[in-house]
């Protein structure tokens, strides 16, 4: 889906990863993210706040305080956030997962990545919404509005359910296939050689490995 993403998590400092069959652990402590729309356009995800010219934020899960501080250039000592600002979208989450069968922590992850949880986002290439679905997508899928969080979600977690099946349950190359597309997937036999996609496949992961550990789905 989308392709904008330029950059893999940075910097992961301290923290024990535990790799099995690709599962990746993540501590708590180390599960910031921020989200930046680039000079270029594109979006850039990584755990640190960015104080480069024409950077600017979209999305942290720090809290308010944080993100005012952000934007306004200074550097900050990251804390734990009171409030869990990436739960807005939890109930309906559930709700579509329940009923496509699919992991709730993977769908929250994917709509994390592919759109920071807002649900007006657009990208270069034209994928909107939550799940940044492009527009055949949409319309295959019997979308309305792709921009209304419920039809999104669902339209999303259908084409999920489909490429599950699609890859026997084998959730790297359905990853793969929802950001480069089924024909990259069959063309390389395997997730394509493209860094946005394996950085896609990866954070992805990492953060369906988070909220499989923080919440209680």
């Amino acid at each position: 889906m989308d392709m904008c993403i330029k950059k893999q998590v940075k910097g992961l400092r301290a923290v024990a990863l535990c790799f099995i069959c690709f599962g990746i652990v993540i501590s708590d402590a180390e599960a910031r993210l921020y989200v930046y729309t680039t000079p270029d356009g594109s979006r850039l995800i990584t755990d640190h706040p960015m104080g480069k010219k024409g950077y600017r934020l979209l999305f942290s899960n720090q809290g308010p305080e944080h993100v005012g501080a952000v934007a306004a250039g200074r550097r900050i000592t990251l804390t734990k956030p009171k409030r869990d600002y990436t739960a807005v979208y939890d109930p309906l989450i559930r709700r579509v997962a329940k009923k496509q069968r699919i992991e709730p922590a993977l769908l929250k992850a994917i709509i994390h990545v592919e759109s920071g949880f807002n649900a007006r986002a657009v990208s270069k290439k034209g994928a909107s919404g939550l799940m940044q679905l492009m527009p055949a997508t949409a319309k295959r899928y019997g979308v309305k509005n792709i921009f209304d969080p419920t039809e999104n979600v669902h339209a999303g977690a259908r084409y999920l359910n489909d490429l599950m099946r699609l890859y026997h349950n084998n959730k790297r190359l359905a990853l793969a296939a929802y950001n480069a597309g089924e024909k990259s997937v069959e063309k390389y036999r395997g997730i394509p050689p493209y860094s946005e996609t394996r950085n896609y496949v990866y954070k992805v992961l990492v953060l369906a490995n988070r909220y499989t550990t923080k919440y209680y789905w």
